[in-house]
């Protein structure tokens, strides 16, 4: 495949607010031994890219730094040791961005062969990006963390955002009785994503609500919104519960000790954006077979294109879009 020796990128060259991204040229990355280059065709803003661009997340990140952290597109190169791939093949990857690897915002990204899975076939790349990052999200958390078994109950106290709604995708397709809070219009879509009960998540009575739900206590306890209230969800564990934690970076919440260790009962904190190359090609197992069966299926709240990628992370920044923004080049 013809592949030119410049590109359009948006990058940054200094961490900080919006204003430091640059659209700009920049030479096309080559490959190394077990990279794969890939044309970009959809890629869309995580609040993890916000924190990386802005600092507040850091990780190592040669500048000029491409931002980005999701990939849908096509091999168009692959390094001289590379034999999972080849060029033409469709392929996805979700963890780029960090940890000194470039990001997703530009024509042609190179990833390395072992974060990269192969685009189920049919899949519009347009559809994919949106869920990537947040299906790995919650298949570590509900795998690897919660251990998440058949017929247990857990709650997830936001499901109407993207991560809210995989975790209740995939818990349901793993057998779980699954408790949602729905923002207002939402219910109906959390309630079709596979929650067996839908409760308004703003009500102040939520937690009697799922003590009425769950009555021999919740298993698993997952608030991908970050803003938890053990004060109130604590009691309503069962016995070895798993609290889930990856929001909320500023959030301070008191911690009823007490009640907490005599249910045998933990709080257990992770981000994906440290998950291993073997955890994350676990998990895109699953996302594709999910995404191949229709089971995994996001929502796209607004589009922007690459030249418009300040204004897509000042939007995600702003709140109020819903679904999630979606990249194309």
């Amino acid at each position: 495949m013809d592949v030119p020796d410049r590109m359009t990128a948006a990058y940054i060259e200094a961490t900080g607010g919006v204003k430091n991204i640059r659209i700009g040229e920049l030479p096309v990355p080559e490959p190394g031994a077990t990279e794969v280059l890939v044309r970009m065709e959809a890629s869309e803003v995580n609040h993890v890219d916000l924190f990386v661009r802005s600092g507040a997340f850091p990780t190592p990140m040669p500048f000029p730094f491409v931002i980005g952290r999701d990939l849908v597109g096509t091999v168009v190169a692959v390094g001289e040791a590379v034999e999972a791939f080849s060029p033409g093949d469709r392929v996805w990857s979700n963890s780029l961005g960090h940890g000194g690897r470039q990001g997703a915002f530009a024509e042609y990204v190179t990833a390395p062969a072992a974060r990269a899975y192969p685009l189920p076939e049919g899949i519009d790349p347009a559809e994919a990006a949106p869920v990537l990052h947040a299906a790995g999200t919650a298949y570590i958390g509900l795998v690897r963390e919660a251990r998440l078994r058949p017929g247990e109950t857990i709650v997830v106290r936001s499901a109407s955002g993207a991560v809210g709604t995989a975790i209740v995708q995939l818990a349901a397709a793993m057998g779980a009785h699954v408790i949602a809070g729905a923002s207002t219009g939402d219910e109906q879509w959390v309630a079709d994503c596979g929650a067996a009960d839908v409760l308004a998540k703003h009500t102040d009575d939520f937690c009697e609500r799922v003590e009425h739900a769950a009555p021999h206590g919740v298993d698993v306890w997952w608030d991908p919104s970050g803003d938890d209230d053990f004060d109130r969800s604590v009691p309503l564990l069962a016995h070895g519960a798993r609290i889930i934690a990856m929001a909320g970076m500023q959030a301070t919440p008191r911690l009823p000790l007490g009640q907490l260790y005599t249910r045998d009962a933990s709080v257990l904190g992770f981000a994906i954006s440290n998950a291993s190359a073997a955890d994350l090609a676990e998990a895109a197992q699953a996302i594709n077979q999910m995404l191949a069966t229709g089971r995994l299926r996001g929502r796209t709240g607004a589009t922007f294109h690459l030249a418009e990628a300040a204004e897509a992370h000042r939007a995600l920044e702003d709140g109020g879009v819903r679904g999630r923004i979606l990249i194309l080049p």
